[in-house]
Formats: structure tokens, C-alpha cells, sequence
């Protein structure tokens, strides 16, 4: 792998470990289910106007939408906005990597390695750990919600292995047609069209202002720029090769909301996101090198530690 592509890819790690970032400040405006829309609503007009149709089965394409878009980003945004740390989100969501083993076991018929299987159980000692941590602290559910945000994409993620699309960029940024609608019943059911439209009349504040860039920046560097560059490297690079430099997101996220947030994590926290990181990437690397050795195609199962 080029010196370039490797600096790309570490370039896509700090843009979507930021993207935890933007997502706190979003939150500081907007309704957490309503800034879900919103994301996805500002990429869907585009898309469907100029950018071609994956060639997928449109089962597949609503079950990606449903599990990565609408389930994976309520679930997220309602955790952080009911007191989930930025940094810690950003490493409870890699929990995506072990959950999309099991269910592709388990749905697909997938054999599960003792590799895998080790790399899973370290994971789960991991975030068991930071759940108790936690619930020390009465901040237990927040942390349920992130890992229902996790099993949601792995569900997207066995829906983006059963579409096998050509375009994997073309296929994500149609998948963003699919939570809008569902997202905002969800938010006028749970937050009302009082919170909706406080949110936009009050978008000329400062805290409006910034919710608006840190908007920005998930559509337009979070999701657009980010997923560009990875398509590309995947295209270019084994798939074995590539992959791994999304574990550095969790330690991008963690890093930012340190210095940004002066959010401060325990020594056990610490110790338990090493024990996360280390079993996800102890679990696919038998996966990612079997990936690589076939033409340096994108792994089947797993997608990229993305937000």
C-alpha cells in the first residue's frame, strides 16, 4: 500500500473519529431523531437528482437503510444526547465488528473461527466492563442505546453482503433515501413538531449556527468525502489492508472529545477501549486476510467503522 493511500486512509480515520464532534454539536440545536433526519434528508435530494442507481435488489438497499441509517443513528443520537460520552460512543459503536459475526453466523450460516471467536469474547469483556463503569455513575442505558445502535448497523451491514452492490459509494449514498421518512414520524411521535420547528426558527443563534456546521461537516466530510476516499482506497488496496486503519477511529474520537470536551476517561475505561479495539481487530484479521488473498475485494461482512 502506497505511502499516499496510507495517509488517506489515516485522513478517513480523523474525519470520521471527528464526526462524533460534529454530532454533539448538531445535538446542541437540533432533537436527536430530527438531526437523524436531517442528515440523511440532505443527502437524499441530491442523490436521487444525480447519482445512479446502484443495481440492487431494493430489499437489500431498504434493509441497509433501515439497519445502518435509521436504526444505527436513532439509537446513537438519543444515547448521546441522554449522556453518552462523545469519545466512549465512538468506541461502544465498534462493537458493530463482533455483532455482525455472530448475526452472519447465525442468519447466514457462517463459520466462526476461534480467532473470531476469541476476538468476540475480548470485545464483550471490554464493553462489560464499560457498562458497569457506567453504571456506576447512573449512566447505564445510554450505553444500552449505543450497543443497539451497533447491532443495527451489523444488521445493515449482513443487508450490504446480500446486495453485493458493483458501486459501494453509489449504494450508501441511495441507502440515505431510505431513513428520512421513517426518522421523521419517529421524531414527531417522541419529540413533537414544537421541538421540530424551535430547532429551525432558532437556527440564527450561535449555538444554531454552529449546529448548522457541525451538520455540514457530517454530510460533507463525515459521509461524502470520508466514504469517497475509502471506496477508492478499497478499490486500490487489499481489503486486508485497508480496513484495519478504521480501529483508528475510536482513538481519533476519544482523543478529540479529551482535548475538545475535556471529557476524561477512567483508567478502567482506558484499559477496557484497548480490550475492545484489540479483540475487534484480533477477530477480523483472519476474515481481512482471507478477503485480501481474493483480488482485494471489500470484506463480505464487515463495513467500515464509519459514522
Amino acid at each position: 500500500m502506497p505511502i499516499r493511500d496510507r495517509l488517506l486512509a489515516v485522513l478517513v480515520a480523523v474525519l470520521w473519529g471527528c464526526n462524533f464532534l460534529a454530532i454533539h454539536v448538531a445535538l446542541g440545536q437540533f432533537p436527536p431523531v430530527f438531526a437523524g433526519a436531517l442528515r440523511f434528508a440532505v443527502i437524499a435530494i441530491p442523490t436521487i437528482l444525480f447519482v445512479p442507481w446502484p443495481k440492487v435488489r431494493i430489499r437489500y438497499l431498504l434493509g441497509y437503510g433501515l439497519g445502518f441509517g435509521t436504526g444505527q443513528f436513532a439509537f446513537l443520537f438519543i444515547a448521546m444526547n441522554t449522556g453518552m460520552p462523545t469519545g466512549l460512543a465512538s468506541l461502544v459503536l465498534q462493537a458493530s465488528a463482533p455483532f455482525t459475526v455472530l448475526l452472519g453466523a447465525f442468519f447466514l450460516r457462517e463459520r466462526v473461527s476461534g480467532r473470531q471467536l476469541a476476538g468476540i469474547l475480548l470485545a464483550v469483556a471490554g464493553m462489560t466492563a464499560i457498562a458497569w463503569q457506567q453504571s456506576g455513575h447512573a449512566a447505564l442505558l445510554p450505553v444500552i442505546l449505543t450497543l443497539l445502535a451497533a447491532l443495527s448497523w451489523a444488521f445493515g451491514n449482513l443487508a450490504t453482503r446480500q446486495a453485493a452492490p458493483e458501486n459501494p459509494l453509489h449504494f450508501t449514498l441511495w441507502m440515505s433515501v431510505v431513513p428520512p421518512l421513517p426518522m421523521f414520524a419517529l421524531s414527531l411521535l417522541m419529540e413533537g413538531p414544537s421541538a421540530q420547528w424551535h430547532s429551525l426558527t432558532t437556527l440564527g443563534t450561535k449555538t444554531g449556527l454552529i449546529a448548522l456546521g457541525g451538520l455540514a461537516y457530517i454530510v460533507l466530510l463525515g459521509t461524502i468525502a470520508g466514504s469517497g476516499i475509502w471506496t477508492t482506497l478499497m478499490r486500490r488496496n487489499p481489503a486486508g489492508v485497508v480496513a484495519p486503519f478504521s480501529l483508528l477511529v475510536p482513538v481519533v474520537g476519544l482523543s478529540m472529545s479529551f482535548f475538545v470536551l475535556d471529557e476524561r476517561p477512567s483508567l478502567l475505561e482506558i484499559a477496557a477501549a484497548t480490550v475492545v479495539i484489540g479483540g475487534v481487530l484480533l477477530g477480523s484479521l483472519q476474515r481481512r486476510r482471507r478477503a485480501a488473498d481474493l483480488d482485494g475485494e471489500l470484506p463480505p461482512v464487515e463495513a467500515p467503522a464509519k459514522v
